[in-house]
């Protein structure tokens, strides 16, 4: 029995259970990611490649739904995590579409919300067996152009115009690689030197918080702390090409001051 007036020890609860939480949760994604892959959707891109006429625009389609679902879940299973995503992003089309780049999440994340698009991919995944194959039949480029990849290369950027014009969208995270301290690294030209072939607008998006769900470095998602991810389209580039003006650089530091302003510091510029 307790003297009188002391206190009985209060026992915090251990890191345990959320770690146990977070794997769960986590390994039901990664499961959807690659055994429902190949159970439910494998068989949608195999009638795909054998009976549709423009196997690259199917493929796209595809992709797009597979990243839907699989965010549909992460909303269900992570109901701390709220998402916010601009009705002017659902909107765009036949755009050059650039953004900050804080998680492996971001590039699926746009994905999911066009169904039409392309993107650049990794050279080094072109090489995986099956799956380099799939991104060649999806229409996606690679980032280096050299070796083999160069003719690939030379037929995608053949075939841009047409997919821009048709309504397609292509996505670019300029800064060629994922920020670990949330700040805007320097940005490539490429994007805009394909805008300007194309003779295309530029979207500028804001991707916020998508590495507090998907830490960089980490394996399991956060499923517990409150979070907000947000999608919104900072702003509308729509250059004149033929202007005796018009200079890469000067779109490049336009793009990338305003890309600076999503910033933790400056959070009024994504509200």
């Amino acid at each position: 029995m307790e003297a009188s007036g002391t206190h009985q020890k209060q026992t915090k609860p251990g890191k345990w259970p959320g770690l146990a939480l977070d794997l769960i949760i986590t390994l039901l994604l990664w499961a959807y990611y690659t055994v429902g892959f190949l159970f439910f959707f494998a068989p949608f891109y195999v009638l795909a490649y054998l009976f549709t006429r423009d196997t690259i625009r199917s493929f796209q389609r595809l992709n797009s739904f597979f990243y839907q679902v699989f965010f549909a879940l992460v909303r269900v299973l992570i109901p701390a995590c709220q998402w916010k995503i601009d009705a002017a992003v659902r909107d765009i089309r036949a755009s050059v579409v650039v953004s900050n780049h804080i998680s492996y999440l971001d590039p699926i994340l746009l994905i999911s919300l066009f169904g039409r698009h392309t993107t650049i991919a990794k050279a080094r995944l072109f090489d995986i067996p099956l799956y380099g194959k799939m991104l060649v039949l999806s229409g996606y480029l690679p980032s280096n152009a050299t070796g083999r990849l160069a003719d690939l290369m030379l037929q995608r950027m053949a075939a841009m115009p047409d997919h821009l014009a048709s309504g397609g969208n292509l996505i670019i995270f300029p800064e060629g690689t994922r920020s670990r301290q949330g700040g805007i690294g320097r940005l490539n030209k490429g994007a805009f030197k394909i805008a300007r072939l194309c003779r295309a607008p530029i979207k500028v998006l804001c991707i916020r918080n998508t590495d507090n769900l998907f830490k960089p470095g980490r394996f399991l998602f956060d499923t517990q702390r409150p979070n907000r991810i947000r999608v919104e389209l900072l702003e509308t580039i729509d250059p004149d090409y033929e202007d005796s003006r018009f200079s890469i650089h000067t779109l490049v530091e336009r793009v990338h001051t305003r890309l600076k302003q999503q910033d933790p510091a400056v959070e009024a510029s994504c509200e």
